[in-house]
């Protein structure tokens, strides 16, 4: 993502389609949009052709058509999201079956032919917001608050701001952000210690971001029974509290 001198954002895009004529058409569309405005950097007919250009082009958005021959749409995506960089995904495709698994995958959008112009201005409109959102808590970040993540021959810089909460999940612990989860090999102590200014016990298995906590409400557990559980800010479950912790967590909902 680059800025021209009037500050506005423009997005590095990449189209892949078989056809040439959708490609085209996309292309078109995507030079009308503005606020952010979108180059081009590549169109591709086929997953080998687009995964060769995202590795030698920094590539903000990949445009990806979900039928295509060889490889298609859905395991190009996969690819994409293994670079160092990966871009955001729109599929565009005529199948609306493949919604589904392209959320899967944390697709940004999935927008259906023909598309339309207003539709794809908010699909870019998505994207910018989240990128901004991204740059803004990763800048000048210390190492100390990131997360080395590593997982399917990948590694990723987590900023410890995205974080809602650490749990224990038999031998590795579940990594939650707003948008996705990641496992990650080590100790829930350990965590616990490195993070302690952040982050708070709830339970003997979880640990939750102080900032993240909303609500704390009475909870039924098949296993537990009555007890209680903490909602955050950013995710739908609910985490059990231990009657240990009760009072902790009550202070932070005061604060």
């Amino acid at each position: 993502m680059t800025h021209d001198a009037g500050a506005i954002v423009v997005l590095n895009a990449l189209v892949v389609d078989d056809e040439a004529l959708a490609r085209a058409r996309l292309r078109t569309l995507l030079g009308d949009c503005q606020a952010p405005m979108v180059r081009c950097v590549g169109e591709a007919s086929n997953a080998v052709e687009a995964l060769a250009l995202a590795q030698h082009h920094r590539v903000d958005v990949a445009f990806v058509d979900i039928h295509m021959p060889g490889a298609d749409g859905l395991t190009l995506a996969r690819s994409l999201r293994s670079l160092e960089h990966p871009p955001a995904l729109v599929f565009v495709t005529a199948h609306t079956e493949h919604a589904v698994d392209a959320f899967e995958l944390e697709a940004a959008d999935y927008l259906t032919k023909p598309v339309r112009l207003e539709r794809l201005q908010m699909a870019l409109q998505k994207i910018e917001r989240l990128a901004q959102y991204r740059r803004g808590l990763e800048a000048d970040l210390p190492i100390n608050d990131v997360l080395i993540i590593q997982e399917r021959g990948r590694t990723e810089r987590l900023p410890v701001t995205q974080i809602l909460y650490f749990k224990a999940e038999l031998k590795y612990v579940t990594v939650r952000t707003a948008t996705r989860s990641y496992i990650l090999d080590g100790s829930l102590n350990e965590l616990e210690e490195r993070f302690a200014t952040d982050f708070v016990r709830i339970h003997r298995n979880a640990l939750i971001a102080r900032r993240a906590v909303r609500a704390l409400e009475k909870h039924f557990d098949a296993e537990e029974g009555e007890g209680w559980a903490v909602r955050l800010n950013g995710v739908d479950e609910l985490l059990a509290v231990s009657r240990r912790q009760l009072a902790a967590v009550r202070e932070l909902v005061k604060a």
